[in-house]
């Protein structure tokens, strides 16, 4: 191959998109874990300006959060979504699979807390990632009861969008608070129960 060919734009478009997938690839291997904070630890002088408590749960302090990048695409059923249209609310953000027994088991407490908070300014989105199809996911809503919308993520590009050694998610499922101002307080890389899923939103949620 000529080195014309090789830097050509089409080939350094298919690299690109081939280095995307990789990468995505490479977060979705640690999917679907039952325990553990996926090493997402963190202390003093590490640079990362978050710690995580011993449940798992890893915190910021307002001063040190790192804004949340804007998410738009189809959801689940079709529609369209933009994580900018909930600008002064707080987010909850869930990486899921209907695949994940994980995800299957801390589901109903998402949806309780999702009905308790929703007229406290609270938004609860859903992003989905390696379902083949949407087909698996909308049946898994359905069963669980889950009515908040969920973007459709197969390749798991959105979650690439996440700045790297910030509290991005690094596993399914992942569960992120974003705070009123748009950054990220908050991230568990393992399965909720309702009281830690309160843990995580609550004080966020206190924050004016």
């Amino acid at each position: 191959m000529t080195d014309h060919k090789r830097h050509s734009p089409r080939n350094r478009r298919r690299a690109a998109a081939a280095a995307a997938t990789a990468a995505a690839a490479a977060l979705l291997l640690s999917a679907c874990s039952s325990d553990g904070d996926g090493g997402g630890a963190s202390g003093a002088g590490s640079g990362t300006n978050f710690v995580t408590s011993t449940d798992g749960i890893a915190t910021v302090a307002e001063g040190d959060r790192h804004a949340a990048p804007r998410l738009q695409g189809k959801t689940l059923d079709g529609g369209q979504l933009d994580t900018a249209d909930f600008k002064g609310k707080v987010v909850v953000l869930n990486v899921w699979g209907s695949w994940c027994a994980p995800c299957r088991a801390e589901a109903k407490n998402f949806v309780k807390v999702a009905e308790e908070t929703e007229d406290q300014g609270v938004q609860f989105v859903g992003i989905n990632t390696r379902d083949t199809s949407t087909q698996p996911a909308l049946a898994f809503e359905k069963e669980e009861g889950i009515e908040y919308p969920s973007l459709y993520d197969p390749t798991g590009r959105l979650l690439l969008r996440f700045e790297k050694g910030t509290l991005n998610p690094q596993a399914i499922p992942t569960t992120l608070v974003i705070d009123r101002e748009g950054r990220i307080a908050a991230r568990a890389m393992q399965p909720l129960s309702e009281d830690k899923l309160r843990d995580m939103l609550d004080p966020v949620l206190a924050e004016k």
